[in-house]
């Protein structure tokens, strides 16, 4: 199939159509560290509303360096999925009594109601950790706290 036929693999700016109207190509070099971080990890952005314009979802990855700890944190209103692409990380939250600690592997999948605070850990010497992230909201809500705390109950 031709270009003239309004197939356009790799649109340029020239012929680039509207933001919501076209299919987004984000290349795995072109991920956008300009994101909401917490301490030990790095978030990047793949989708989002600035990058492509999506309005209901944002998308990318996660990576904790060997033995770190990110800080606690939540994400707002957001609910997050998460796939776990390498690495063993670790993810900790307090059901209201106790600290939890959830160990992955590559391949298994958590998920993160909205305003619960939990935190991820790397305890692997060697090896980072790498996760990709699914929120329902088009940006990185981040709300970095001192500790962990109780999720809420009812909102």
């Amino acid at each position: 199939m031709s270009t003239d036929d309004g197939f356009h693999p790799d649109l340029t700016e020239q012929h680039a159509a509207p933001l919501p109207t076209r299919l987004h190509h984000v290349k795995a070099g072109e991920l956008d560290g300009n994101t909401a971080q917490s301490g030990g990890m790095t978030r990047l952005a793949a989708i989002s509303g600035g990058r492509v314009g999506s309005s209901a979802i944002w998308m990318g990855e996660t990576h904790v360096a060997p033995c770190t700890a990110s800080h606690n944190h939540h994400h707002g209103e957001s609910e997050t999925a998460i796939y776990v692409v390498s690495g063993h990380p670790e993810f900790v939250f307090h059901d209201g009594t106790d600290e939890v600690r959830i160990s992955t592997g590559p391949g298994d999948y958590v998920f993160v109601p909205p305003f619960v605070p939990h935190r991820e850990e790397n305890p692997d010497p060697a090896a980072p950790a790498v996760v990709v992230i699914s929120r329902s909201t088009q940006e990185a809500i981040v709300v970095n706290l001192s500790e962990l705390y109780p999720p809420p109950r009812s909102r």
